[in-house]
């Protein structure tokens, strides 16, 4: 297995770049694109993905970014590609966050991750972070009782999206999207 590549972007190719490392270019997935400049040199943590009919590289701009992605993986029905496409639109500390408030309405929101694998992911990991089970239950207590104040699923989806509160219970977290919400 590589643990890291250090070299040169030399171009960069849909959500692919390309690292001259001495003379010997590597495609590597990574998630956040616009992070990498060509000419560039930067160091690159790896994870080799070897199925029976593909191999490719995966590639992460640190160690904690690595450990997320290798979390989230395990998660029954998330692939590589599934897990580096969500985490391109967040950072691996959020998505820690969030496994740890319970919030699904959070890890919903990336692409590739629904509702039954945001409760997964709940489920799987959180004793992993925090040492406790996850109970992704409160997200939804509190969406149906935002829904049945008369707010709209998309504004309570926002909402819920950005209130982190790890244990935090019931009637903490539909505070809090109140609070936000009557903004």
């Amino acid at each position: 297995m590589i643990y890291y590549l250090k070299g040169i972007v030399a171009e960069k190719d849909g959500d692919q770049v390309i690292l001259d490392v001495h003379d010997v270019a590597y495609s590597i997935y990574v998630s956040h694109l616009d992070e990498y400049h060509i000419g560039e040199e930067v160091k690159i943590y790896t994870y080799d993905v070897v199925k029976e009919d593909e191999e490719y590289l995966v590639g992460f701009s640190s160690e904690s970014e690595k450990s997320v992605f290798l979390s989230l993986i395990k998660v029954k029905g998330l692939g590589p590609k599934t897990v580096i496409s969500a985490l391109s639109s967040t950072t691996p500390e959020a998505v820690m966050d969030a496994i740890s408030a319970n919030n699904v309405a959070f890890l919903k929101k990336l692409p590739g991750i629904g509702s039954k694998a945001a409760s997964q992911i709940i489920l799987d990991l959180k004793g992993e972070i925090t040492g406790t089970k996850g109970d992704p239950s409160v997200y939804d207590e509190v969406y149906e009782a935002l829904k049945g104040l008369g707010f709209k699923g998309a504004a309570i989806d926002r909402t819920l999206a950005t209130i982190n509160i790890p244990n935090g219970t019931t009637e903490e977290i539909l505070k809090a999207a109140l609070a936000k919400l009557r903004k």
